[in-house]
């Protein structure tokens, strides 16, 4: 299994980005062909207390690096990171995982 993980830093409007994010953008996402699983997790903190540089934490799991790549080709996906671009520029960061 495969993960498309997704940093989200800190919004500058955090109330209009949990709008746009959980009424627009998740319902793209989930969409995605091969997509088995998405995980939104909403940092709370660092260890020993200070700034966190994340907002959300996403995970997208799919069976293998070809069903990711193949999703990411859709019309769907250009169109969730389109979207995304126009509304929070700059804001994400993409990894790959292994899932071990």
């Amino acid at each position: 299994m495969v993960k498309l993980i997704a940093l989200y830093r800190n919004p500058p409007d955090p109330g209009a980005f949990d709008r746009f994010y959980r009424d627009a953008h998740l319902p793209q996402v989930r969409k995605w062909p091969g997509l088995r699983r998405v995980e939104l997790a909403r940092v709370t903190g660092v260890p020993g207390g200070g700034e966190t540089p994340y907002y959300i934490i996403t995970e997208m799991y799919f069976d293998d690096q070809e069903a990711v790549r193949a999703a990411l080709r859709t019309p769907e996906a250009r169109a969730a990171g389109e979207e995304l671009q126009r509304f929070a520029p700059g804001l994400v960061t993409l990894l790959y995982a292994q899932v071990e």
